[in-house]
């Protein structure tokens, strides 16, 4: 676990420092601060999904053409 931890510390080091050198150091704050968009619960981002799902489409996709 310690390894993967380690990994996600240098990305996460890696990222701002690309951050700072292209945007500099106001820019750069701004952008780590801005707001994140609140997630839906799970149930209603699949209620949403599912109304505009065209049903026999998707299984056309999942399943192939010879289903129906």
């Amino acid at each position: 676990m310690r390894e993967h931890t380690f990994q996600e510390d240098e990305m996460v080091r890696r990222a701002i420092a690309a951050l700072m050198k292209s945007l500099g150091p106001i820019e750069t704050a701004r952008f780590l601060a801005l707001p994140r968009p609140r997630r839906l619960n799970s149930v209603l981002r699949h209620r949403k999904w599912q109304a505009g799902l065209d049903k026999d489409r998707f299984f056309n996709q999942v399943f192939g053409q010879e289903t129906r």
